[in-house]
């Protein structure tokens, strides 16, 4: 049965079917990192052990229709050590899915040599060209500053002239689909992914994915706002996210009623997605404002790294906002009920002061689309590379 109780998968189970088919493709999996084998949050187990006598066992190792390989290893505690060794294993062998994963996000800096000097780098400097995933946790959820934050934005000012991908995923399809593609682009284009995996979502109902999605779906560098889709042309504000942040909006009270927000999720950050992007402006014709929401401080996240790319894709269009914690040196606070005040404060803001929708003579709407000449013709998008 492909599924829960609701037919629903969730993002370990997902995982778990994306390494399975992966392997029937002939693709080696290796996957790293100090709890790998169960996960951190407890949520994978792709190797088991036997009560009495200990004996690991591993489903996937024992899957008939594996056409390959697969090793998962619990690391030693040294980010460093370990990252720089599986940096190496994707650069000897580009054939294999290799993949570290950290405990918690915020630990990826203790191997952060090696993502500076290797990662990053690795095609301008060493003409090398590893495909190695980095899979950190990363979400703010009142664990403070050690446990919120995988420095997304590091990640995005390394990620110059495509250099890796940088993914911020959802929804068990959308990480499902996204392995999948890195490793059926091993042999064309092959580059590192970066991808800011969830902790709250790894259970939430909200991040399952129906079984077609898996099935018969594909991965979307972004996703507009299914809420919004029979009210498009009540809609003036626009708010763009990424990651954990946008399932706090959706499960916000004050969603239904705020007709004229439309909340899409950017699920690929760089390289930069920009005619994806202007698709999903161009659907809501009314459109007065785009806000850039995140719940990292306003000097983190991807504030710094989107900010300039949606001024240059809408010109002067539209006001581009923030809504956001203020600049701090701390990824995070320490008090919980801080975090909640101040989450629960960014998502309200979302849907506080939305701009009604403004009607001409014709009684057409008349949003903030039009250019000073009068055309309705927007910028033509910055085709990139996916």
């Amino acid at each position: 049965v492909l599924g829960d109780a609701e037919g629903r998968v969730d993002w370990a189970h997902a995982e778990a079917l994306a390494f399975a088919a992966i392997l029937e493709d002939g693709i080696p999996i290796r996957l790293t990192g100090q709890d790998a084998a169960r996960g951190t949050f407890s949520q994978r187990h792709l190797v088991l052990h036997d009560a009495k006598t200990g004996e690991p066992h591993s489903p996937l190792e024992a899957m008939p229709q594996a056409k390959a390989s697969i090793g998962i290893y619990n690391s030693p505690l040294s980010e460093n050590a370990c990252m720089g060794f599986e940096y190496g294993y994707s650069v000897h062998a580009p054939e294999s899915l290799v993949l570290w994963e950290g405990q918690f996000g915020d630990f990826a800096n203790g191997a952060q040599i090696i993502i500076d000097q290797f990662i990053a780098a690795a095609r301008a400097k060493w003409g090398q060209e590893p495909s190695l995933v980095l899979l950190l946790p990363h979400g703010y959820e009142g664990q403070g500053p050690e446990h919120s934050s995988a420095r997304l934005e590091r990640f995005l000012q390394l990620s110059a002239r495509d250099a890796m991908r940088v993914a911020n995923v959802t929804t068990a399809a959308q990480y499902f689909h996204l392995l999948r593609r890195q490793a059926l682009r091993l042999k064309t284009d092959p580059r590192p992914l970066v991808l800011m995996t969830p902790k709250s979502l790894l259970r939430h109902p909200m991040a399952t994915s129906a079984p077609a999605e898996l099935t018969s779906g594909t991965f979307r560098p972004v996703l507009d706002d299914p809420q919004a889709e029979d009210r498009r042309e009540q809609v003036t504000r626009l708010v763009l996210c990424s990651g954990k942040v946008a399932i706090d909006l959706d499960s916000s009270p004050d969603r239904a009623e705020a007709t004229g927000v439309a909340v899409a999720r950017i699920e690929q950050l760089a390289p930069f997605q920009y005619t994806a992007i202007s698709k999903v402006i161009d659907n809501y014709s009314n459109l007065q404002e785009i806000i850039w929401l995140q719940e990292e401080p306003r000097n983190m996240g991807s504030w710094l790294f989107v900010r300039p790319r949606l001024r240059e894709l809408v010109e002067q269009t539209f006001p581009i906002r923030y809504i956001g914690r203020v600049e701090s040196s701390s990824p995070a606070e320490g008090s919980l009920d801080k975090h909640n005040q101040q989450q629960a404060s960014i998502v309200a803001a979302a849907f506080a002061d939305v701009p009604a929708v403004s009607k001409i003579a014709g009684g057409s709407a008349n949003g903030a689309t039009s250019r000073k000449n009068g055309s309705s013709k927007r910028p033509p998008a910055r085709v990139t590379r996916s």
